[in-house]
């Protein structure tokens, strides 16, 4: 009984999400960058291919916030229905990078410094391009600019037809088969996942969901695999030869509701590891009622064609024309010879 109340529950609360317009997450992960190293250890990575210190200090206190808001509930939203969205990935540090779609255009603006040095390749200063530069030159001083976003499309379709390559189809699912992968989801759910539900003191209602995860990820794939010709781009899924290696340690999902809402997700990856080493790993979503994404209002806009040529200018250091590239001799007087046609 409790694992049929508790299972209700969570539909019921997943149901109410599907039913808003705006909706906004937080994503993070729970760790520390010694958990993060002896992960990466425990994997025998090749020499010099080991996590960098920088990626795990990322990695260890990084944030991803997103909103959407459509004009209808999200369950029965298509692609002309969303008119808002926004995503901001965060370090214990600095904002990284944020953008938002609104309208025609996509606003963005990032810590250029911070995001080159978390990718272990430094982006161009703001000093090093050129005065007539200047919405690029903000854009790498961590001010708001926008872009058309009309524009970013035919450039990605005009970079496409230049490399002689297919437009890439638009992933889609039909209802026939979300309804079958739903059921799949479900029907693995209730066979797979032991159900526990407690009370807190703040009046949340915490529903905690267990499961081998080999078993559980083996016997959803099996349920799925006759669904994958549907699937958008022919997605080819793992077998379960893929999988036999595959840690069968238990994974622990803790789910928050209040007042029959979901308000948070905490899933314990430690186990994973299999290593004593790995002391904290989770993956943790809080969810909240979307504050609906507003355009900055002091954007400056952006022509792709020079955001492209900006970057490459500052990419040519003063090096690159050095004067004995072009000595006297390079151009002499006497100009083409008759062998020389």
């Amino acid at each position: 009984m409790q694992q049929l109340s508790a299972g209700k529950k969570l539909d019921q609360a997943f149901e109410k999400l599907g039913q808003e317009k705006t909706l906004s997450l937080e994503l993070s992960l729970d760790t520390d960058e010694r958990s993060l190293r002896a992960l990466d250890a425990s994997t025998n990575p090749e020499p010099g291919e080991e996590l960098p210190d920088e990626v795990a200090d990322l990695l260890s206190g990084a944030k991803i916030s997103f909103t959407v808001q459509s004009k209808k509930p999200i369950d029965e939203s298509g692609e002309k229905d969303y008119v808002g969205m926004s995503m901001k990935v965060s370090t214990k540090d600095s904002d990284l990078v944020e953008y938002r779609i609104i309208g025609d255009y996509v606003y963005i603006r990032s810590d250029a410094a911070a995001l080159g040095k978390a990718m272990g390749a430094p982006v161009p200063s703001a000093r090093d391009l050129p005065p007539e530069a200047g919405a690029l030159k903000k854009a790498l001083e961590g001010e708001w600019v926008k872009l058309d976003a009309k524009e970013i499309e035919e450039s990605t379709a005009g970079l496409e037809a230049e490399s002689g390559s297919e437009p890439s189809p638009e992933p889609t699912l039909d209802a026939k088969t979300q309804k079958k992968l739903l059921e799949a989801v479900r029907s693995t759910i209730a066979r797979e996942v032991d159900f526990k539900t407690s009370d807190a003191e703040d009046g949340s209602e915490h529903i905690t969901a267990t499961a081998p995860f080999r078993t559980l990820i083996t016997e959803l794939l099996g349920e799925i695999r006759p669904l994958a010709e549907n699937l958008p781009l022919g997605a080819e899924l793992p077998t379960d030869k893929d999988l036999k290696d595959a840690p069968n340690a238990k994974v622990t999902a803790d789910f928050t509701l209040k007042n029959g809402e979901l308000t948070e997700v905490y899933v314990d990856l430690a186990e994973l590891g299999e290593n004593a080493k790995v002391k904290k790993l989770g993956l943790q979503v809080r969810l909240s009622e979307g504050q609906t994404p507003v355009a900055p209002a002091d954007a400056t806009e952006l022509n792709i064609e020079d955001m492209l040529g900006g970057f490459g200018a500052s990419m040519m250091s003063e090096e690159d024309f050095a004067e004995e590239d072009f000595a006297e001799e390079d151009f002499a007087e006497e100009g083409f010879s008759e062998e020389d046609f």
